[in-house]
């Protein structure tokens, strides 16, 4: 089965999970998901099925919006509310508009520590797993962008909130780093990702859904035409896809202005990807068969 799928990822379970779960519901072995989510958070969970797991590398700079929940009053060591509390547990009296003041500075390009219980590898070792050794963990700042963060409420310890945040980004870290700056300490609650990328919830299927289509599932599938929209799209004839698909260049004149293009035999056969080399004439970078 040949596809992207957006699944709203449960608690409580790892990107790792969804996709073993989906490969006994499809019987695809090929399958790999655009951007872990930490098994606490839900929601938006893009997966990659058969052939269309090559396309994964135009999906990578995607940004990510969220909303959520940060309990003020102590750190973990985590940053989210699956961690060891660090420090002594405090009850700080904070105002919504005190808080929204402290965020402000979270915006636009920034340098963040990510969380040292993290999939970032040091030395070929993930993170997280010389954390739970309690082995030093020595990461490097990463540049993010922060396209926007608003603590939209404030009831007792907890604040909700909305964030948009480039490829790599820990919204962990934001929460961490924000209780540091009001002087309580703080975690991230909950968390649910509401779009990666051009994928929204709307296009989400739960686990229990998709298991409930049996062997119609590849219904849930999005349509191959709606998928790169930033790149053009031409249906070519036999020669042009032969070429292609024997790693040869095309001439494709109407796309003189376009880096790549997506190439199809039919309305959903998506062929190959394109890469212009000069001129009008395109590489295929990716070819489907």
């Amino acid at each position: 089965m040949n596809g992207l799928l957006v699944v709203d990822k449960p608690g409580g379970m790892t990107s790792h999970d969804v996709v073993s779960r989906i490969r006994r519901l499809t019987g695809e072995k090929s399958v790999g998901h655009l951007g872990t989510l930490d098994p606490m958070a839900t929601g938006v969970l893009p997966l990659l099925l058969g052939k269309y797991t090559r396309l994964a590398q135009f999906f990578s700079t995607a940004d990510k919006t969220y909303t959520g929940h940060i309990r003020f009053g102590f750190a973990t060591d985590t940053y989210d509310a699956e961690g060891q509390p660090v420090g002594p547990v405090t009850h700080p009296e904070l105002t919504l508009q005190q808080i929204q003041a402290v965020a402000r500075p979270f915006f636009g390009e920034l340098a963040q520590m990510p969380p040292a219980f993290s999939a970032k590898k040091i030395g070929g070792v993930p993170a997280y797993k010389l954390a739970r050794e309690g082995k030093p963990v020595e990461l490097q700042p990463k540049l993010i962008n922060v396209h926007l963060f608003s603590i939209d409420t404030f009831e007792g310890d907890t604040a909700s909130f909305t964030i948009k945040v480039s490829a790599g980004g820990y919204v962990r870290s934001v929460a961490h780093e924000l209780g540091q700056s009001l002087g309580c300490g703080g975690h991230l609650s909950s968390l649910r990702r509401t779009q990666a990328g051009v994928f929204t919830l709307d296009q989400a299927w739960s686990l229990e859904a998709l298991a409930e289509l049996g062997a119609g599932i590849e219904q849930a599938l999005l349509h191959p035409r709606t998928l790169l929209p930033e790149m053009p799209a031409v249906s070519a004839d036999e020669h042009a896809l032969g070429r292609l698909r024997n790693g040869a260049q095309i001439n494709l004149p109407e796309f003189s202005d376009a880096e790549c293009v997506r190439v199809f035999a039919s309305q959903r056969e998506l062929v190959a990807i394109g890469k212009r080399v000069a001129g009008t004439l395109f590489q295929p970078i990716v070819v489907m068969g």
